[in-house]
């Protein structure tokens, strides 16, 4: 069994890419959520076609960034998002591919053990269609290394 590898504040570079990995939308994922957490017919009434909710959207984004990148990271909260734009409907079939761009790095003012990470995730569809874009931030705790 491997050593599980922990990324630290100081790990976040500006520029930084990182490949979230896809994750492919059926009908039923759609309507369910919807049923529980976004009951408009857009949603649920498959005989007129649904559209995923962008709340959906937005988990499936969330999904994707805990496997790849913050299950191994020292992170702590999000301080907050501060945009979030659902560019383009997806549809059952769409898979939906995700990364995530450093924008900058800061030491925390309030905890001198952590960093604060503004980044830009983004979700594209099959054709390279941006769908879903939000910028946010992430306190990551810093090496204890250091």
């Amino acid at each position: 069994m491997g050593v599980a590898v922990v990324r630290y504040f100081e790990c976040f570079r500006v520029g930084d890419v990182h490949r979230l990995g896809a994750w492919a939308v059926t009908e039923q994922q759609i309507v369910e959520f919807a049923t529980v957490f976004d009951p408009q017919p857009r949603h649920v009434d498959v005989d007129g076609g649904v559209v995923a909710s962008g709340w959906h959207v937005a988990g499936i984004f969330m999904r994707l960034y805990v496997d790849a990148l913050l299950s191994a990271t020292a992170a702590e909260v999000s301080p907050g998002v501060e945009e979030m734009q659902w560019l383009a409907p997806v549809r059952p079939g769409a898979v939906l591919c995700g990364r995530v761009r450093v924008l900058g790095v800061q030491p925390s003012m309030s905890r001198p053990d952590c960093g604060v990470v503004h980044q830009c995730g983004e979700l594209v569809d099959e054709n390279s269609v941006p769908v879903l874009r939000v910028v946010f931030y992430g306190l990551i705790k810093r090496s204890p290394a250091l």
